[in-house]
């Protein structure tokens, strides 16, 4: 958001930002041109680990799978992290049915803007990897599950090409970085 202040800085209220962003998204089908121009964001809703209730955070993503490139479409996805989990950039809005055979697995990366913690959404998909996916206007049921060896070093490579923002995370951080795979149940 072009008139909001560093996410690092204090009194930065990240829920505040993630509130208006949903918001945003959910009202344009994913198209954010007031909150996050130019970037592709998917929404993730997860069960608390403690409270039982759900929880939504907008998180940058790329897909991984044949679909969108036989369709065409860039399987980039930008960045945005009020949360830590991507920055801005991107190609625009994020399309789609909420079919995830027609975009592939899709993938975001638990960075939490480089803290020495994973961040809360990450958490609670680890005690309950059942999770809705909001992809443009579609609305799905997702598995999630945690990248390991070689796939993770691929698709991590995958999205630090894409999310330039997100390059020196991993270095910053004495924990591995949770690279995420959510896949549709169906």
């Amino acid at each position: 958001m072009s008139d909001m202040q560093d996410p690092r800085s204090p009194g930065f209220d990240i829920r505040a930002v993630n509130q208006t962003v949903i918001a945003e998204y959910r009202a344009t089908g994913g198209a954010l041109e007031k909150t996050l121009p130019g970037s592709r964001l998917v929404l993730l809703t997860t069960t608390g680990r403690r409270s039982g209730q759900e929880h939504t955070t907008p998180l940058g993503y790329v897909t991984d799978g044949a679909s969108d490139a036989a369709a065409g479409e860039n399987q980039a996805g930008g960045e945005h992290q009020p949360d830590g989990t991507a920055q801005t950039g991107g190609n625009g809005q994020a399309g789609g049915n909420g079919q995830a055979g027609r975009h592939g697995r899709i993938i975001v990366f638990a960075s939490n803007m480089a803290a020495p913690g994973h961040p809360d959404w990450y958490r609670n998909l680890t005690a309950n990897p059942k999770v809705t996916v909001e992809l443009g206007t579609g609305r799905f049921a997702a598995q999630a599950s945690t990248a390991t060896g070689a796939e993770r070093e691929r698709l991590y490579q995958a999205l630090v090409e894409t999310m330039p923002g997100i390059r020196g995370h991993q270095e910053q951080v004495e924990r591995e970085i949770p690279v995420v795979v959510l896949a549709a149940l169906d």
